[in-house]
């Protein structure tokens, strides 16, 4: 299937930090793009990968499976940890809940999370009926683009596959059992005003993680996909001074890699 214009993957070769960014359900590296390329640009080492099912039609995603999309986020982070001294995950959404997931896995591969409205529980009472409905119906309405900001638009699909979204709901048990084992520092953005993902994700992320160094802000003028919305200047920014806080070396390397 041909790709949609903008969904492909985005890869910079920088210094020695590494970030890997990870988009969300039915969405693709589209709305990373500007992020990664503000975090490449302060001379870093990026990676936004495609995830399985995604960038193309709603139809392909409905043959995908979460374990599926865990397997990418995987490799891209195997494929930093490999040539960068430290790796960082920043995601969106859906990719908040794989990004969890990789960080209670992989430890001390991962230096730090940055989340943006992750998605890691049911907003939906009708998601109790995902088993049964998603043999009947093949799909519902999409949930791209949920954007304060004018003209401005999501790369992602207009329908809601099922049977995906029964393995997204899947992911969210499995990450929420996971979630004590996650000690990294995060740094936790979210949307007051979110028609995708409630504030109580966010909540619940703050709850149960172990982490200790923990920073969270409210992104007051963006719907979900602040990345692409009125606040992602102050994500682009908090983010890389996250990055540089933790990681001496991506500080330094800034001034070698402006390009």
């Amino acid at each position: 299937m041909p790709m949609l214009p903008g969904a492909e993957p985005y890869r910079h070769d920088g210094g020695p930090v590494g970030v890997l960014l990870i988009h969300g359900f039915t969405g693709s590296p589209q709305s990373m793009r500007p992020w990664a390329e503000h975090l490449a640009d302060a001379g870093l080492t990026v990676s936004v990968p495609l995830l399985p099912g995604h960038g193309t039609r709603w139809q392909d995603l409905q043959a995908t499976r979460w374990e599926d999309w865990y397997a990418t986020a995987e490799a891209a982070l195997t494929e930093l940890a490999a040539r960068c001294e430290q790796v960082f995950v920043c995601a969106l959404s859906m990719g908040g809940a794989l990004a969890l997931k990789l960080a209670e896995k992989h430890g001390d591969r991962i230096s730090g999370l940055v989340l943006v409205n992750p998605s890691v529980r049911s907003d939906n009472p009708a998601t109790v009926l995902l088993p049964v409905l998603r043999h009947v119906l093949p799909s519902l309405p999409g949930i791209a683009s949920d954007i304060a900001k004018p003209d401005t638009a999501e790369v992602g699909y207009d329908r809601l596959p099922l049977h995906a979204a029964w393995s997204l709901a899947r992911l969210w048990k499995s990450v929420q059992a996971g979630m004590p084992a996650v000690t990294q520092p995060v740094l936790l953005l979210h949307s007051p005003q979110d028609h995708v993902v409630s504030p109580s994700n966010s909540a619940l992320v703050l709850a149960r993680i172990s982490s200790t160094d923990v920073t969270e802000l409210l992104l007051d003028r963006s719907f979900h996909v602040a990345t692409l919305d009125h606040d992602a200047g102050l994500i682009f920014g908090a983010s890389l001074d996250f990055v540089r806080r933790l990681a001496p070396a991506a500080a330094v390397d800034a001034g070698n890699h402006s390009g």
